[in-house]
């Protein structure tokens, strides 16, 4: 009786907590209608931000700010001019004025960027964002570093390149928001240009004299004569060059971690030579090869061949990862290629007479768009990075120059154009239109930034596409596997450590209730898909989750693709296995406990309503962030408290998921909604059998035997026992009525076969008179 009163009670509490939650709901949606078009309204950001500044802080060397520019027909919104006394410096302007600059969290990320005359930027400060990454967890200087790493760059030659990547350092653990902040930089600043008139015209410059390569030279040289004319450039780096250049960062973690070996070893022996010069290209890769290379090449389009030996690889690592090679990257003037694996050739050899056996050759061909000029002068920038923790590196950077040999090259001096009249004022007249019809053409061709994200994590999305169909099929076919025990734990274990090491610690892919509060946040503001892309798996996982609600409720994801969850677990099987005595909690306290991870969801979307910033805040009360995406490498009181959740998980499996855990209660709400019921039951189950109540991982199952879906994680455990002959009473009785079956089969087989030996007995054999005695006696027929 207590227990169907109890039941009562808590279906009258989910329904009042289901009509609390749309009430709040559909009053957040009103209430915020109104807020979100008082900020849409809201105009002029830039100067408000300014008035934190400094000119100099944007521009190097200016003293005063200017009056806003008028919006012109290729810009909807002001820049500032910069002055240094009387003489303009630069601009000043606010990226999101000009461009989406939607980050992850559905928010703008608001960067004030100082641009000169040329479009190098001279300066930039972020000002304003909502990311849950940098709000808790990155440190602000890290975020900043990146951004000052465009200072310098020209954003017109930028924005000629078609890398998926940022050409500045991303870091790690906030890949979405860095990359957004840059592409930003770049198309902002483009923009900008185009609205200042960069350009657009202006006087005829007088003809210039051109040097370009000299096609007509061909031939075969030998490895040292490649050398001697400057045809193959060299950079070698020893042990104790390397160690000195960390020790001037003056990076005290860096300088400790020095390179192992005498000072005179060689750390990396680099070589490098553009083969797209005839000669040179039919020397280094041979005939044939060079044939191939020149077919492969689109007009105007060169290529270079980097080849290295010692203990540093060139290559390094990343490529495999994301498809990009981030140790070297080649830089003309004011522009920068950066390489990625769909330009690259892995070559064998060398085919000069001569040439040494290199370990490690690559032939990359550069994007057709990329502003570079085969007879100019170039530079082979290596990047050498030290680990210092577990997500921060310290970087030093070495230069191999290049400068194509005059033997190669051409002087020609092109003809002056025939400039008129009329068309110097059909010029004038229509530059305006001209100047935004361009930017509208080049805006609409432009690849989005997500794609452009998706593109550089296709093995990524590959892989865990491949493990979400996994995933798929052991459930569609959970009897077949859960009726083998063994198997069974195997394929559960195997797919935890992949959710845990290759999903979390690698991927990073872990679901938060700040992307539920992020999307609800959007929704209610300005909704739009690319928000949510930037991050592939997430998406994905996200997707799945969404699909996996209509099926199996939250326990696709709760069980099997929560990175923390995974961690939580195998730690509690290795607390088992040591003999770390588990602790029950009864029954009673247990519902008592679990409603408390929704009113802590409660508690967050309702922050929500009042700040999303401060909800993300308070949405630190997941460990995730400590315990996964950041691995553990976090201000103590973070590592502290994920340490400490952890370990009550040793005692009561998966504590976190069963109390506190507000993603899992918002995931409960819609997984109420799902269609089918997937978990088989017997009558018997609950009474009076409870033992997979008792063996439930998260208590999921009541005493009546009834299974909670709010709380069922889907581990399929019940299942296993539904069919261990061993295990569940059922089973075991109809193992022991088989085997009974079975044993009398057997007897009667037995009986029947001995029968059947006594009658063929019986007439192998004839009865004999004894003529002395008249006995009768049996004795074998003889034939």
């Amino acid at each position: 009786m207590a227990v169907v009163r109890f039941t009562r009670l808590q279906r009258w509490v989910g329904s009042a907590l289901g009509s609390a939650l749309g009430s709040a709901l559909v009053a957040a949606l009103l209430l915020l209608t109104g807020i979100a078009a008082a900020e849409a309204a809201d105009s002029g950001r830039l100067l408000p931000y300014l008035a934190k500044l400094q000119p100099s802080d944007l521009v190097p060397g200016a003293d005063r700010f200017g009056q806003p520019t008028a919006k012109s027909p290729s810009a909807n919104a002001p820049t500032v001019p910069v002055y240094k006394g009387d003489a303009l410096v630069g601009h000043a302007y606010l990226t999101s004025d000009f461009v989406n600059t939607t980050g992850y969290s559905g928010r703008p990320i608001d960067v004030v960027v100082g641009l000169a005359a040329d479009g190098t930027v001279t300066g930039a400060r972020l000002m304003d964002h909502h990311e849950p990454i940098v709000l808790i967890g990155i440190p602000p200087a890290r975020i900043n570093g990146f951004i000052n790493g465009y200072v310098g760059k020209n954003v017109l030659t930028l924005a000629t390149q078609s890398a998926s990547s940022p050409p500045v350092d991303i870091v790690s653990g906030a890949t979405v928001t860095v990359m957004v902040i840059g592409d930003s930089i770049i198309r902002s600043g483009k923009k900008v240009m185009q609205a200042l008139g960069a350009g657009q015209g202006g006087a005829e410059s007088e003809p210039a004299v051109t040097r370009t390569i000299d096609l007509s030279k061909t031939g075969a040289e030998d490895w040292a004569t490649l050398i001697g004319d400057g045809s193959v450039r060299r950079l070698t780096l020893s042990v104790g060059e390397v160690n000195a250049a960390f020790e001037k960062t003056g990076k005290a973690e860096a300088i400790a971690r020095a390179e192992a070996g005498s000072p005179d070893d060689t750390f990396i022996d680099l070589y490098a030579a553009l083969v797209s010069i005839p000669t040179i290209g039919r020397s280094l890769l041979g005939d044939a090869e060079y044939e191939t290379l020149t077919k492969r090449l689109k007009p105007g389009q060169q290529a270079i061949l980097v080849a290295g030996q010692g203990r540093y690889s060139f290559k390094g690592s990343g490529y495999v990862r994301g498809g990009i090679f981030d140790r070297i990257e080649l830089v003309q003037h004011e522009g920068s290629v950066r390489f990625r694996d769909k330009m690259h050739k892995r070559m064998g050899a060398i085919a000069a007479a001569g040439a040494p056996d290199f370990p490690e050759i690559g032939l990359f061909v550069l994007p057709q768009n990329a502003e570079f000029n085969p007879a100019d002068s170039w530079r082979l920038q290596l990047l050498v990075q030290r680990a210092v923790a577990a997500l921060d590196k310290v970087f030093v950077t070495f230069d191999l120059g290049y400068q194509p040999p005059d033997k190669y090259l051409k002087t020609e001096t092109p003809a002056a154009p025939a400039a008129t009249q009329a068309k110097a004022q059909s010029a004038s007249h229509s530059a305006a239109i001209q100047a935004a019809g361009a930017a509208e053409a080049e805006e609409a061709a432009e690849t989005p930034l997500w794609q452009r994200i998706w593109q550089n994590r296709k093995v990524d999305v590959a892989v865990l596409s491949v493990a979400i169909l996994l995933l798929t099929g052991i459930f569609f076919f959970q009897d077949q596997l859960t009726k083998r025990p063994k198997p069974y734990e195997r394929v559960r274990t195997a797919y935890l450590v992949f959710t845990l090491v290759w999903l979390g610690w690698y991927a990073t892919a872990q679901l938060s209730v700040v992307n539920v509060l992020t999307f609800a946040n959007a929704l209610r503001t300005d909704f739009r898909w690319d928000y949510f892309m930037m991050d592939p798996l997430v998406f994905i996982l996200w997707f799945s989750v969404a699909a996996s609600l209509l099926f199996w409720g939250r326990g696709a994801f709760c069980g099997w693709l929560c990175p923390f969850g995974s961690l939580q677990e195998l730690l509690s099987k290795a607390a088992k296995r040591i003999g770390i005595r588990q602790i029950t909690v009864p029954f009673g306290l247990h519902q008592r406990l679990w409603p408390i991870k929704y009113i802590i969801f409660l508690m967050l979307f309702g922050l929500s309503l009042q700040s999303l910033g401060t909800a993300e805040k308070a949405a630190e009360i997941e460990p995730f962030k400590t315990a996964i995406i950041l691995h553990f490498v976090r201000d103590w009181w973070f590592v502290a408290f994920a340490v400490a959740l952890l370990a009550a998980g040793l005692f009561i499996e998966r504590f976190f998921c069963r109390y506190l855990c507000p993603l899992g209660a918002a995931l409960a709400i819609p997984g109420r909604l799902r269609m089918f019921d997937w978990l088989r039951r017997y009558k018997d189950c609950g009474s009076p059998c409870q033992r997979c109540g008792n063996e439930c991982p998260v208590q999921a199952i009541h005493p009546d035997g009834s299974i909670n879906p709010n709380e069922c994680i889907q581990c399929l455990h019940c299942q296993m026992l539904y069919h261990h002959d061993h295990k569940c009473p059922v089973m075991i009785q109809k193992r022991q009525k088989r085997e009974k079956w079975q044993a009398a089969e057997a007897r009667l087989a037995a009986e029947k076969e001995a029968a059947t030996h006594a009658t063929a007995a019986a007439r192998s054999t004839v009865p004999t008179a004894d003529p002395a005695t008249g006995r009768l006696t049996l004795r074998p027929h003889q034939s």
